[in-house]
């Protein structure tokens, strides 16, 4: 899925901190917006998220990664105030969310943010309908109306027919879809997901990364996806970013993180990544000989996908935009290159 620069920000965060200890909040603002390492662990403090800057687009698949500790899911949690950030500017809608009252943090989180985690935290004695409708009965809905929308948002994710069952009666896959399904019951602008696969076991997680995609494009949502799984996010992202120690190490799109990693981290930590399943054919094709040839994939298709098409014989295929047109060629040879690891950037 290719992001597309011309998006308008939807979320912002300026020099974002999350330190953990006494009077941290006190220290942060006594010592300067961008304290040392060593200053802070002198302080006898905990750097969870470090000076964080970076922009969620509208509608894209925002993915953030790191290894365990590295501050990912605290990171998320201070973008909806579920956890207080120490300092810094957290920007929706152009305002500045550490500057509302919790009532007006509690409003949006009810009418314009989604939440979905690795844990389902279904309610074991509602029924699938009511687990979903719970949202809206939150935000004062009647029933008629929130049964309503919930019925929709439960066949949207393929559960009809098991409104009444309970949870205890699903498997972890319909699980995690009646959490999704609650999630986007109220209709939630601005959506995050801490790891919400990493519990299924992994035929069901690739189920429900086509699921979520599918839901994707018909719904359109700014999301913010939490994952350590770099698999995981090369399959969904717009753009990743990797976290380490509570710092970002590079924003980028998928191909751009790791055909060109910024950090030496960000080069140990997709060292492992095959680049054929990154490389989009927009970034390798060459100009389309005369006559174009017959079979043809989009530009922003991988070379992964690409490469069965030659199994039939083909020589080469066509690369086209998004309006269906022509707009270069791949040769088999370069296909084989990559996918034996012997193309380089540039």
């Amino acid at each position: 899925m290719a992001s597309e620069p011309g998006r308008a920000p939807r979320l912002i965060c300026r020099n974002v901190w999350k330190l953990f200890g006494p009077r941290a909040k006190t220290w942060l603002s006594t010592n300067g917006p961008s304290p040392s390492d060593d200053a802070i662990s002198a302080s006898g403090l905990v750097g969870a998220v470090r000076g964080i800057d970076l922009e969620v687009r509208e509608g894209e698949i925002f993915v953030i990664m790191g290894l365990s500790g590295s501050g990912k899911s605290t990171l998320v949690r201070c973008l909806s105030r579920l956890i207080e950030p120490t300092g810094g500017e957290i920007l929706y809608e152009g305002r500045d969310l550490l500057a509302m009252s919790e009532a007006e943090m509690m409003r949006i989180r009810r009418h314009k943010m989604g939440m979905v985690f690795q844990h389902f935290a279904l309610l074991p004695h509602m029924s699938v309908l009511e687990n979903v409708a719970f949202p809206l009965e939150v935000q004062g809905a009647g029933r008629s109306e929130r049964e309503t929308r919930a019925r929709k948002v439960i066949a949207l994710v393929g559960l009809e027919g098991r409104e009444e069952a309970y949870p205890r009666e699903l498997s972890g896959g319909q699980q995690q879809r009646v959490g999704i399904a609650r999630s986007l019951a109220a209709d939630p602008e601005l959506w995050f997901l801490d790891e919400p696969f990493s519990a299924l076991d992994p035929l069901i997680r690739r189920e429900m990364q086509d699921e979520f995609l599918r839901l994707q494009r018909m719904l359109s949502k700014t999301i913010v996806f939490i994952t350590h799984d770099f698999d995981e996010a090369i399959r969904l992202a717009d753009r990743i970013a990797i976290m380490k120690d509570g710092k970002l190490e590079q924003v980028g799109t998928p191909e751009e993180i790791v055909i060109t990693p910024s950090t030496p981290y960000v080069t140990e930590f997709t060292r492992a990544v095959p680049r054929a399943k990154v490389v989009r054919l927009g970034s390798v094709m060459v100009p389309a000989d005369q006559p174009a040839p017959e079979r043809c994939l989009p530009a922003t298709a991988t070379v992964a996908e690409a490469a069965p098409v030659f199994l039939d014989g083909v020589d080469r295929i066509g690369v086209t935009d998004k309006d269906g047109l022509t707009v270069g060629q791949i040769h088999r040879s370069a296909v084989i290159d990559l996918v034996l690891g012997g193309w380089k950037d540039g």
